[in-house]
């Protein structure tokens, strides 16, 4: 579900920020129902006009339910919300997959995003919901496109070609879907004629454009569409991240489960 808690009029609704965010969103989404209402700020700060226009959203569309000015996760007003959303994939339901990325990064992901999957053919919307959860998940809602840790544990990974010293703080993650290991840049590289083992290997994590097509690529080159095709998170996941050697769970997988519920919501599966 998008939403963990109420969202709606003080005092009678819980208002998580993620979840008032969430629920601005889908009203922007509904807002040609509610003409002359104006466009939300979505900030996640539950205010008048938000409250305002959730009850008329329910006096006009929800019309056999109470107009209590309440969203709830399993309640009518939500799935109405949901139904009311326009078909096909937005800046709008991405920022919706991504509740906690910021306008700015919604604008410069976007475009690169609408190209690079139809280039990489993960054009369906199952495709589209799966690929969205798993950079969500790695790049947490787009705010980190390289890995935060310096890359020293991956000093002397041969399985990942880091056979040169410094090659693990070279060749860290970059990109949404992080690219990590001097093969992995080599293997990339060659695949679009270019040299990413130089200092050029910055602009995977820099440039949104090169940060998503990497991340496109690293999909595509593991064939993650066919387990995406049979809605196959564990193995989708497993592709991007491994397995946890305790769990044997995919990593982070509560997570992508999470990510991939969201990101169907607003793709309308």
């Amino acid at each position: 579900m998008c939403i963990s808690k109420s969202v709606g009029l003080k005092g009678k609704a819980i208002n998580i920020l993620s979840d008032v965010k969430t629920i601005q969103i889908l009203l922007n989404l509904n807002l040609y129902r509610l003409t002359p209402f104006t466009y939300l700020v979505e900030d996640g700060r539950i205010g008048e006009k938000t409250i305002a226009l959730i009850k008329e959203f329910q006096r006009r569309v929800v019309t056999t339910y109470e107009i209590d000015g309440v969203v709830s996760p399993d309640g009518p007003t939500l799935e109405h919300l949901r139904k009311g959303m326009p078909d096909g994939f937005s800046d709008a339901k991405l920022s919706g997959t991504m509740v906690h990325a910021v306008r700015a990064l919604i604008g410069s992901f976007y475009d690169p995003l609408l190209k690079k999957m139809m280039e990489y053919q993960i054009d369906t919307p199952l495709r589209v919901a799966h690929f969205l959860a798993q950079i969500a998940q790695e790049s947490s809602d787009l705010r980190y496109t390289e890995e935060i840790h310096d890359g020293s544990d991956y000093e002397g990974r041969v399985d990942l070609g880091n056979t040169e010293p410094g090659d693990g703080r070279k060749f860290k993650g970059r990109g949404l879907i992080q690219l990590t290991g001097r093969s992995n840049y080599e293997k990339y590289g060659k695949a679009v004629g270019k040299d990413y083992t130089n200092e050029s290997r910055s602009i995977l994590s820099t440039d949104p454009y090169v940060a998503v097509d990497v991340s496109c690529w690293y999909w595509k080159s593991r064939n993650l569409n066919k387990h995406a095709d049979n809605d196959d998170i564990e193995l989708v996941s497993v592709g991007v991240n491994g397995r946890n050697k305790n769990t044997h769970l995919p990593n982070g997988y509560e997570g992508r489960k999470e990510k991939l519920a969201r990101a169907k919501f607003f793709l309308n599966l």
